[in-house]
């Protein structure tokens, strides 16, 4: 298959080494299109692609049309690819908060295809719910199918306001899972732990719970309840966590985060 990438930041190099890696495309098929010269070189060179300044070009001869670039840089590309897609291609959109609707507006093209990825597929170990237009065909959508499959799991539904609830939980959800691992490693230092200790027994123990409750099967709450002892440490520590509404504030940050997505969606 023949691949375009409109943008060459984090997640299109992320997608974009994940293609190559499963053998998917070759360099030679893939060709990105970034403003950016010192990012058109290093992926030239890391990678052996195309890479350039010209959206069109890029877009050109590709079967699919990826776009990795920030919501605001949408009204430029527009004008740059509006009209001038082929109807064989489809273009995959990796925009947090741009709805099929408006982008097949926007590229006055039909077959539009959305994802919401997360950044661990920069390691593979992705989250990507996706959809498409019915407009999409069989083959372009098995080709997306493969791709997202490249850089962690995927799963395809069929109706848009899923890509919301989504973009909340699972894309946003690194930077919380990240915020907890911070304030785990900093509450060990807290209680004398040296730094680097306190970093290893919070990561691991992220870690190896995580992968509990996905090889086990049960539910965290049974898994919660294992570690408990009564009058414990752990009881203790679960009473404080539970007086100061953590379990709560998460439900409410992602509740946030999905107004904001959807809001943003509004234009």
């Amino acid at each position: 298959m023949k691949l375009a990438f409109i943008g060459g930041g984090t997640m299109a190099e992320a997608i974009l080494g994940g293609v190559l890696a499963a053998k998917l495309a070759a360099p030679a098929d893939i060709h990105v299109g970034e403003p950016r010269a010192d990012r058109c070189q290093f992926l030239s060179k890391q990678y052996g692609v195309l890479a350039g300044q010209d959206n069109l070009g890029a877009a050109r001869d590709s079967d699919l049309v990826i776009l990795a670039i920030k919501p605001q840089d949408l009204p430029m590309v527009y004008k740059q690819l509006g009209g001038k897609l082929r109807p064989g291609q489809a273009a995959l959109s990796i925009i947090a908060g741009a709805k099929m609707a408006s982008l097949a507006q926007g590229l006055n093209h039909p077959a539009i295809i959305r994802v919401m990825p997360n950044t661990p597929a920069q390691i593979r170990c992705g989250m990507s719910l996706w959809t498409c237009a019915k407009e999409v065909s069989p083959q372009r959508q098995e080709e997306a199918r493969s791709i997202l499959g490249t850089v962690g799991k995927e799963i395809r539904v069929d109706e848009e306001k899923y890509l919301d609830m989504a973009t909340a939980l699972s894309a946003s959800g690194p930077a919380y899972v990240f915020l907890f691992i911070e304030a785990l490693i900093d509450s060990g230092v807290f209680v004398g732990l040296p730094r680097d200790m306190a970093r290893t027994l919070a990561l691991q123990t992220v870690f190896g719970s995580i992968r509990l409750v996905m090889d086990s099967g049960k539910h965290p709450a049974e898994l919660k309840d294992m570690v408990v002892s009564p009058g414990g440490t752990t009881a203790e520590a679960l009473q404080v966590l539970e007086h100061r509404g953590v379990p709560a504030a998460v439900v409410e940050a992602v509740n946030a985060a999905y107004l904001k997505s959807i809001k943003l969606g509004q234009g």
